[in-house]
């Protein structure tokens, strides 16, 4: 049997993607993940809308507080993962935020007193717990025994060392923000029966590995990240929601010294010729309608990659 010959084509980045350059602000960006205790897997396998719906607001609200407690509005951008190496349900928020707030006088001012970290990871795990299960309370989601052993663990939350640059951001989201479960150069092989993928094993210090597993099991593990129809699993919050961008955002770069990009425009004419390399045949990906705020918002058009 002949072996099948792959081409590779210019890759280009969604429009989308590309255009939240025009967002960026001149500040270090910091990385911070949220993630939840393995006592809440059943619940996100049988009420995923309400338990990621409270870990995107409990996230939020926990920066938000720290953020007041300076007399600060902060920003985030946040990005929802279900899933961990091997494919096990392992739901984790990813938060992208900015070093930068805005005071009540609408004046900018640099977040934190450490330069490596945005807050202390201890204090953010125990009000992040602390807000995480009253809003369990709220919609009546679980019950006291599992409360009580919520409050026995100490959660995990990341705070990772700001990206190398701004622009890394944007690496970083156009790498993450549509990833799924698994990609498919990590299936090494399938058989009649079963399936192998490689993965790190962080146990051992992010050593690389072959799992191999039974079909049905593959697709079980692989449906636990499956997510309720039009859920949401990229978030804006603060400085970065789109109310704030739309009216308040040029005037926080012009203040921070940062040249506003112009509008993303992609006109008709191009018939399919991508406007970045002129050589690569695009594909639709996804839609946009004119609620979003520029320069996102591609209108009556279509967000489109070669």
């Amino acid at each position: 049997m002949p072996r099948t010959q792959t081409r590779r084509v210019p890759a280009c980045r969604p429009a989308g993607i590309s255009a939240r350059e025009a967002e960026l602000l001149p500040v270090p960006y910091y990385h911070v993940v949220f993630t939840l205790p393995s006592e809440l897997n059943t619940l996100a396998l049988h009420k995923p809308r309400i338990l990621y719906r409270i870990l995107f607001k409990s996230a939020w609200a926990t920066l938000k507080q720290f953020g007041e407690t300076e007399g600060l509005q902060l920003g985030m951008v946040s990005v929802l993962h279900t899933w961990g190496q091997n494919l096990s349900l392992h739901p984790h928020l990813h938060c992208i935020v900015p070093s930068v707030g805005v005071a009540d006088n609408g004046k900018s001012k640099m977040a934190g007193k450490n330069k490596k970290f945005l807050y202390p990871v201890k204090a953010l795990s125990k009000v992040y717990r602390a807000k995480f299960v009253a809003e369990m309370r709220q919609e009546k989601l679980g019950n006291q025994t599992l409360y009580d052993k919520l409050f026995s663990k100490s959660w995990v939350v990341y705070a990772k060392r700001p990206f190398a640059s701004p622009k890394s951001v944007i690496e970083y989201l156009g790498r993450y923000t549509h990833k799924i479960a698994i990609s498919n150069y990590r299936i090494k092989a399938i058989d009649d029966n079963h399936v192998s993928f490689s993965y790190k094993d962080y146990k051992k210090e992010g050593k690389k590995k072959v799992m191999r597993i039974t079909h049905a099991e593959f697709i079980r593990r692989f449906a636990q990240h499956i997510l309720p129809k039009r859920f949401m699993r990229i978030r804006h919050y603060g400085i970065l929601s789109s109310t704030h961008k739309r009216k308040k955002l040029p005037d926080l770069q012009k203040s921070l010294g940062t040249k506003t990009l112009q509008q993303c425009v992609i006109k008709k004419s191009l018939k399919g010729v991508c406007p970045t390399c002129k050589k690569g045949r695009l594909k639709i990906i996804m839609e946009f309608d004119k609620r979003g705020p520029p320069p996102f918002v591609l209108t009556n058009l279509k967000d489109i990659a070669c």
